[in-house]
C-alpha cells in the first residue's frame, strides 16, 4: 500500500498497559501495515529518530511522564511535516479534558476511544498516513523544486558566462572585421597612390634625366617642353597630396568671395575635353545666382572631380548637367546633418544619366579609400576630399542616385555675406627685386627646400639667413641682424613655427611672418590661425607665388 519505504510510514505504538499494544500492532500487521511497539516515551522518541508514519500512543502512558523529549521533536519537525497522533483514550473514562490539553500540545491528534473495532483503528491509520504521504510528496516537491532552482540558477550562470564569451567573441570578430576593413582600405590607399604617385615620378624623373643628359652633350634645343613636361608631373603630385589633406579636412583653405558661374563657365572647354564624344554637356546657370564663399582653387578641383566621376558612370555615353541655383537650407535640413547652419547657400550640382548606385553604395560614397574602381585604379578620395572641402568650407554635399537611371551629387558652399572686392590690378612699385640691405630670415627643417628659397631670393637680390628650426633661430631674432621678413615652416621640430613667430613678436613687435606649410593641422582655416601681418602659402608653391608675397609684406612694413 505504502509509496515510500516501511521506515517512513511505521507506526510506533506506546500503550505499556495491558494488551492494547499488541493488538494494535496485530491489527496493523493483519491489514498491511507496518509497526513497531515502544515500551516506554523515551524509547519512542529514540525510534522516531529513525523515522515514522504516526504514532498510537495509550493516554495514559503520557500522564505524569516527561513530554519535552517529544515536543521538542514535534516543535523541531521542517515546515512540510506535521506528525499525526492516534491517541488511545478510555469510553467514558473521563479524559476528555486531558485529551484537550494533549491535543493543544502534541498537535495533530486524533482520539481513539477504547475498546475499539479493527476496522475503526485501520481507518484511523489510512486516514494518517494518507496524510503523512501527501506531506511527503509536498517535500519531494520542495526538493525537487529547489533542484530545479540550483538547476536554473546554474544554467542562468552557464548562459551570463556563454553570453559574456559570446559578446567577447564578437567585439574581438567585430575588431577582426574593423582591421580587415582599415587594412583593405590602405591597400586601396596605397594601390592607388603609389599607381598615380608613380606615373607622376616617372614624368619628373624623366624629364629631368632628359635635360641632364641634352646637357651633357650640349644640346639645348626643345628643353621647354622636358621642362613642362616635369613641371605638370610635379603639380598633378601636388593635386594629389591636397586632395589627401582635403579628405581630411586638414588643408589650408583661402575662402573668398567666388562667382561660381564665372568660375563654371572658365572651365567649360576644359570639362567638354575631358568627356567622351559621345557625352554631351548641358550647363544650366542660374543668372541671379548669389556670391558663394570658399577656396576657388579646390572648388575648381572639386567640380572637375564630380565630372570626372560623372563620365565614369556613362562608358557608353549619356547626358551630363552641370547646375547652379540659389537655396536656403531651413532648420530641419541643417539638423539632420550635424554641424550645418541653416540659411542661404550657393548650389553647384552635377548631374549625369548613367548607371547609378544602390544605397549600399551610397552610404559609403563618402568614406576614406571607398572606390568601386580596382584595386590600383583609383585612390578612392575623390568624394572624399569633396566631402572634406565642403564641410571645411561651412557647406554640405550630398547624393541622390538611382540604380540605372543617374546619380546626382549636390554641393553647398554658404552664400557670401558683405561687398565683394574685385581682384587689385598689379602695382609696378611692387615689383619682385629686393631695395638695397633687405634681408629674409629663412626657418625650415627640409635642406632642399631651405636651399631653393634662399637660391631665389638670392637671385632677386634679398640678403638672407638660414636656420634649420626655431632654436636655432632665437638667437638670431633675439640679435641686432636686420629681418625684414621671417619666412618659416609650420611644422617645425621642437618648437613650431606658430609659437616661434609669437616669440619673435614680442622682442620684434613690427615682424612680418610668411608661413610655408605642408601640413598643417591648425593652418586649416587661416582666420583663426594668422594674426595681423602674417600670411601662408602651402607647399608646393611657385617661386613666382613666393616672391610676389615677400615683396608685398616687406612693401606693407
Amino acid at each position: 500500500m505504502s509509496d515510500l519505504p516501511g521506515i517512513h510510514e511505521r507506526a510506533i505504538i506506546l500503550a505499556p498497559l495491558g494488551r492494547d499494544s499488541t493488538l494494535a500492532l496485530q491489527m496493523l500487521n493483519e491489514a498491511g501495515f507496518s509497526g513497531i511497539t515502544a515500551n516506554h516515551l523515551p524509547m519512542l522518541c529514540e525510534e522516531l529518530e529513525q523515522g515514522a508514519g504516526l504514532l498510537i500512543i495509550a493516554a495514559e502512558a503520557l500522564r505524569g511522564a516527561d513530554l519535552q523529549p517529544l515536543l521538542d521533536y514535534l516543535q523541531q519537525q521542517p515546515a512540510w511535516s506535521d506528525l499525526p497522533i492516534v491517541l488511545m483514550t478510555q469510553h467514558g473514562g473521563g479524559e476528555q479534558a486531558n485529551s484537550s490539553q494533549l491535543s493543544a500540545l502534541l498537535g495533530n491528534i486524533t482520539l481513539l476511544e477504547r475498546p475499539f473495532h479493527p476496522i475503526t483503528l485501520i481507518s484511523l491509520v489510512s486516514t494518517a498516513l494518507r496524510g503523512r504521504r501527501r506531506q511527503y510528496e509536498a517535500r519531494d516537491r520542495l526538493i525537487d523544486l529547489s533542484q530545479s532552482e540550483l538547476r536554473l540558477h546554474r544554467t542562468l550562470e552557464t548562459l551570463e558566462q556563454q553570453v559574456e564569451e559570446r559578446t567577447a567573441q564578437l567585439r574581438n570578430n567585430e575588431e577582426a572585421l574593423r582591421q580587415s576593413q582599415k587594412m583593405e582600405a590602405v591597400g586601396q590607399l596605397t594601390g592607388g597612390i603609389a599607381h598615380d604617385f608613380n606615373n607622376m615620378l616617372t614624368g619628373i624623373i624623366g624629364s629631368l634625366e632628359l635635360l641632364r643628359r641634352r646637357l651633357a652633350r650640349g644640346r639645348f634645343e626643345d628643353l621647354d617642353s622636358l621642362i613642362d613636361l616635369g613641371v605638370t608631373s610635379a603639380n598633378r603630385a601636388a593635386s594629389l597630396t591636397h586632395r589627401l589633406l582635403a579628405f581630411s579636412r586638414r588643408q589650408s583653405l583661402d575662402a573668398k568671395p567666388v562667382q561660381i558661374n564665372n568660375l563654371v563657365s572658365s572651365m567649360g572647354e576644359l570639362l567638354q575635353r575631358s568627356l567622351n564624344e559621345s557625352t554631351t554637356l548641358d550647363m544650366r546657370l542660374n543668372e541671379q545666382l548669389w556670391t558663394a564663399e570658399a577656396d576657388p582653387n579646390q572648388l575648381e578641383s572639386a567640380l572637375l572631380n564630380l565630372v570626372l566621376n560623372a563620365r565614369d558612370a556613362m562608358p557608353t555615353g549619356g547626358k551630363l548637367v552641370v547646375e547652379t541655383s540659389n537655396r536656403h537650407l531651413d532648420s530641419v535640413f541643417a539638423a539632420a546633418y550635424g554641424t550645418l547652419q541653416s540659411g542661404d547657400y550657393v548650389e553647384l550640382s552635377v548631374s549625369d544619366t548613367g548607371c547609378g548606385m544602390p544605397e549600399s553604395v551610397v552610404r559609403r560614397a563618402f568614406d576614406p579609400f571607398f572606390t568601386t574602381k580596382p584595386i590600383g585604379q583609383g585612390t578612392g578620395l575623390g568624394l572624399s576630399m569633396i566631402y572634406g572641402f565642403a564641410r571645411q568650407s561651412r557647406g554640405h554635399v550630398c547624393i541622390h542616385s538611382v540604380v540605372g537611371e543617374g546619380t546626382t551629387v549636390s554641393l553647398f558652399l554658404p552664400r557670401f555675406v558683405g561687398e565683394a572686392v574685385g581682384a587689385d590690378l598689379p602695382d609696378p612699385a611692387l615689383l619682385p627685386y629686393a631695395n638695397t640691405g633687405e634681408t629674409v630670415l629663412i626657418v625650415e627643417d627640409d635642406p632642399a627646400v631651405r636651399v631653393l628659397v634662399s637660391q631665389v631670393l638670392s637671385e632677386l637680390g634679398y640678403a638672407f639667413v638660414e636656420a634649420p628650426d626655431a632654436d636655432s633661430a632665437l638667437p638670431i631674432i633675439q640679435s641686432s641682424q636686420r629681418i625684414d621678413l621671417l619666412i618659416s615652416d609650420v611644422g617645425l621640430p621642437g618648437m613650431n613655427g606658430r609659437q616661434l613667430a609669437e616669440i619673435g613678436r614680442q622682442v620684434r613687435p613690427e615682424l612680418r611672418v610668411l608661413f610655408i606649410t605642408g601640413y598643417a593641422e591648425h593652418a586649416a582655416a587661416r582666420g583663426g590661425f594668422l594674426d595681423p601681418g602674417m600670411q601662408l602659402i602651402t607647399k608646393p608653391f611657385t617661386f613666382d607665388l613666393l616672391t610676389a608675397k615677400v615683396r608685398e609684406m616687406i612693401q606693407q612694413r
